[in-house]
Formats: structure tokens, sequence, C-alpha cells
């Protein structure tokens, strides 16, 4: 004869109340039957997914998104391109000037996203080398004596 596993009470991960879980899924559920706990616990653990697999993520964002150029047309109808816009060379103009549209016209778009995929990444470790740094910095300020930081001027004192 089969033992049964009596399952015990457990508080549910996002709102605390205390559920007995269902005995198929046994210790495996995290979250009580309320369907907001069940879509806030998707939730999190979608995101948590999506942070430890981000290479993936990113290699399918990309893969996809020059698929999509390829389902595209290269050229609009005739009727529908818009007159072309003379561009006339300014002697001061950054390369950053020019619109994405007006790059593409010139490099092709497939060029165009695979750059745009690689200044994101860029972008990225940049913003978190910049926010490591800031935790340094405020580690640091933390161990220094409050009089070490002063302005030393009158306006601090009462």
């Amino acid at each position: 004869m089969a033992q049964k596993r009596l399952t015990r009470k457990r508080p549910c991960r996002i709102c605390g109340k205390w559920f007995v879980p269902n005995p198929r899924l046994g210790d495996r559920q995290k979250s009580c039957g309320d369907p907001e706990c069940q879509r806030q616990w998707h939730a999190r653990t979608c995101a948590a997914w999506n942070r430890r697999n981000r290479s993936i993520f990113r290699e399918n964002y990309l893969k996809r998104k020059l698929e999509a150029l390829n389902d595209v047309p290269s050229e609009p109808p005739p009727s529908l391109t818009p007159p072309p816009v003379p561009i006339r060379p300014v002697q001061h103009r950054s390369p950053l000037d020019y619109s994405w549209r007006v790059v593409q016209e010139v490099m092709g778009a497939q060029q165009l996203v695979i750059i745009e995929h690689i200044i994101r990444l860029l972008k990225s470790d940049v913003q978190e080398v910049i926010r490591s740094q800031i935790a340094d910095i405020q580690s640091e300020l933390r161990r220094l004596h409050p009089a070490d930081i002063s302005r030393g001027d009158s306006q601090s004192a009462p």
C-alpha cells in the first residue's frame, strides 16, 4: 500500500497568508491559490530567469529583429515612397545628428540593427560599471568622519 504524503501548511511568498499546497505540486508550490498571487509569483520567476539568461534573451531579440527585416521588402512601393529630402552638408554637423532613416539608407537595415544592438550592450555595460563605482564611492563616504566632509563654514551650525 502506498503511503500518502501529507503536505504541510506554508506561507505564501507573495501575500504571506498560510495555505495548504496542492498535493500534486507538493514542495514546488510557492504561492497560494489567489490568482493575483500566482500572477505576481509568475512575474517574479520570469524576471529571475531573464536575469540569469540575459545572453539568451539578447541573442533571440537580435535574431528576431534581423528576421523581421528579411521578411519586409527592401523598397516600399513607389506610390508610398515620400519624395527624397535633399541633405545639404553642414559644416559643423556631428555624425550623431543624422536620423536613423538617413543612416539606414546609407548602410542598410541589417547593419543598423546590429550597430543598435552593440550600442545597447555597451550602454548596459557602462551603466553597470557606473553603478558599481557609485556604490564604492558611497561606501567610502560612509567611512569618513562628518567633519572631514563638511563645508567648513558656519551655515551648518545652528
